[in-house]
Formats: C-alpha cells, structure tokens, sequence
C-alpha cells in the first residue's frame, strides 16, 4: 500500500486535518507541532487528539510524521538556544502522548562553527536527557542538504548521534528526498546503491519516514530548495522509482512541494497512478 500525504495546517483543529487529508486522498500527512518560526502552540485539546485518532484508525491511516518548529537548533553555539530546543521537543513530545503510534521529526541544527563532532555530541546530548522509555512517540532526525555548518548532510553524521543515544529504540531517521540529492547522494540514477549505503552506515530498520520532494538544484549542490514532482532535477521517473522500490515501499510519504489543497490532491493522485501495486 502506498501511505501518501502532504504538509497540512492545524491551525482548524486535529480532526479537521484528517478530514482535509480523506478529501484529498491522502492516507498519512504531517503537520508542524506548533508554529514552524516560532515557539507558540496551540491549546492542548485531547479530546480533538483523541477525534483525530479514532479517524485514522478507522481509515487505516499510515503513521503521521509531526514537524518540529524550524527554528531550534539542538547544536547551537548559544546554550540558551540548546536549552529552547530541547524544551520545545520535550513538551512537544508529552503533548503526542495524546496521539501516540506517530513520529516527530526535526532538523539536527548547526553548529555554527563548534565543529561536526561537538554538533553531534549537543544533539545526542540533548536527546539523552528527554527521551523517556515509556514515550509512543518515535524522534525522527532528518536528512539535511549539508549546507553551511548543517549537521546530518551525511549519513556517517546521522549514525555517529545514534550512536550516542542511550534510547535507541526511540530514535530513527526521515528522509528528505530534496536534501539528500542535494546532499549528493544520487537517488534518481543510483537509488540501489544509495540505500545499500543508508543500510551499512545506519540500518534501514532506522528509517522510518520520506518527505517526497523534486529538487530545484542538480546533485551536490548542498541547496535546499524544493520543487513540485516531476518539476526538477529527480524528476518523475526518479520519484516513480523512489515510492516504487521494495526498500521504501510501505513507509509514509509526505508531500512538501508548492500546493494549496487541490495541488495536493492532484499530486497524490498522480503518485498513486505511478504506484505499482
């Protein structure tokens, strides 16, 4: 089964988005824990929560991906900066004991100058002190482009936090088909190969999540700027092979390209017709 969504608002409410997503198709989607340049959220409603879960079982939904706010930066060179972070997610994180069965993703962060090693080092750290064994929540890191002093432009950085993580029956990876093209990994024309060295550096048993994105910008480019499927530098053939590959199938992907609803649900129904059954 293909498990297909798209980044959508919460801004009506838990179960309205799961109603938005059944009108356009979508079996999975991903929405941002609060606001994505900021750190304010919204009042917690269970009982909305709880509306919203009934919905997805009954529809046989595939695990929702919830994004973190952009803005935190596990790595940074500021420790009032680290401290936000890591109190953003821990209280994001009590809040989806509410919709449990899901994943939360964020961006590692940047170092900012510290050093690769020590940038790793803060994030494993900080997921160390808010990770609980009780949680139903899985902590997704993501796939960044490896621009600037991003960490997680290469697999070899994502293993290394990992590694260092004591829970690491909490903790996976998304990744984001954009960033890592761009990251120069090659998964239009080399997906096997790709995957085969996802699998050696991290374990393909860590990947949890997809965000399906085209990319503006060629292989290597280390720029994160997404275009609509088929519409960039992967193309159609090379999204085709990505939702089709025995690796891949069954994970839940999120659409984050330049749609309102009706592009969203045009561009589902296209990937749903690329599909092979």
């Amino acid at each position: 089964m293909l498990y297909i969504g798209c980044h959508l608002s919460v801004s009506k409410g838990f179960a309205a988005m799961g109603k938005a997503a059944l009108s356009i198709g979508a079996n999975t989607f991903q929405f941002f824990s609060r606001n994505p340049r900021g750190t304010k959220a919204r009042p917690l409603d269970t009982a909305d929560m709880s509306r919203l879960d009934s919905l997805l079982k009954e529809n046989r939904f595939g695990p929702l991906v919830i994004h973190a706010p952009y803005i935190l930066n596990a790595c940074s060179k500021d420790p009032g900066v680290r401290e936000l972070a890591a109190r953003v997610i821990l209280e994001d994180l009590e809040r989806l004991e509410h919709l449990p069965g899901n994943y939360y993703n964020f961006h590692p962060g940047s170092h900012g100058g510290q050093g690769t090693a020590e940038g790793i080092r803060q994030i494993a750290d900080m997921l160390n002190q808010i990770l609980r064994p009780e949680q139903k929540t899985i902590v997704l890191l993501e796939t960044m482009a490896g621009h600037g002093t991003e960490v997680g432009g290469r697999f070899e950085e994502l293993s290394e936090i990992i590694d260092q993580v004591e829970l690491k029956d909490k903790i996976g990876v998304c990744l984001d088909t954009c960033h890592v093209f761009a990251a120069g990994y090659d998964i239009a024309a080399q997906l096997d190969t790709v995957l085969e060295g996802f699998d050696a550096i991290i374990g393909l048993e860590k990947l949890k999540a997809v965000h399906l994105n085209d990319s503006v910008h060629p292989l290597g480019s280390r720029k994160d700027r997404h275009a609509n499927i088929g519409e960039g530098e992967l193309g159609k053939s090379g999204i085709t092979g990505i939702i089709n590959h025995p690796k891949l199938r069954g994970l839940p992907f999120n659409l984050e390209t330049h749609h309102e609803l009706p592009g969203y649900k045009a561009e589902i129904a296209m990937l749903r017709e690329l599909y092979q059954d």
